[in-house]
């Protein structure tokens, strides 16, 4: 009888983990959906309609300084 607590003790741990994965899985779809990441692009259409003129060195310093804010937290 011990043998069939440890075999659904077993069963349960792999179920559990595999939905874990899938729920984590699509949740973070689902963020990086509605909140995607801010790429170069996107950047220069923002100065942009801020009335800028962006130059390509403006755009590597504003993703570099984009990119070290988002490492630090």
């Amino acid at each position: 009888m011990l043998w069939l607590y440890i075999l659904v003790g077993i069963v349960s741990l792999a179920v559990g983990l595999i939905l874990g994965f899938l729920i984590a899985r699509r949740y973070m779809m689902n963020y990086l959906k509605k909140n995607p990441p801010i790429n170069e692009q996107m950047l220069r259409v923002m100065m942009t309609q801020m009335g800028q003129h962006p130059s390509q060195k403006k755009l590597n310093q504003m993703m570099k300084a984009i990119n070290n804010q988002s490492n630090q937290q």
